[in-house]
């Protein structure tokens, strides 16, 4: 007997962005910690002012880890930073060696 699942979900690309409410919706974080994050320099989003910020895909994602870094393993914000930082350039090495 075999089990079927079914995932339903949509296509995140660097044109669709997102507004703090829908960060704080998706990432379970509160507007005083996505501006945290943002100060610490982990995301950098479109706009001026919090009410104007616009995140893409790929920020959204980072806020994520950082979220989880923070909860799962209570790393400070600057940790958090640095630990993206480590993964984006472990990242970069992978890419340069294929």
């Amino acid at each position: 007997m075999s089990t079927q699942r079914t995932f339903n979900g949509a296509l995140l690309t660097e044109e669709v962005v997102f507004t703090l409410t829908d960060v704080c919706n998706l990432c379970r974080v509160s507007g005083d910690e996505l501006a945290a994050i943002v100060a610490e320099g982990i995301v950098e989003p479109r706009g001026r002012k919090p009410a104007e910020w616009r995140f893409t895909a790929a920020g959204v994602r980072r806020i994520r880890i950082a979220v989880r870094l923070r909860r799962d393993l209570h790393v400070n914000m600057a940790g958090a930073a640095l630990a993206l930082e480590l993964l984006d350039e472990l990242q970069a090495l992978r890419r340069s060696r294929s």
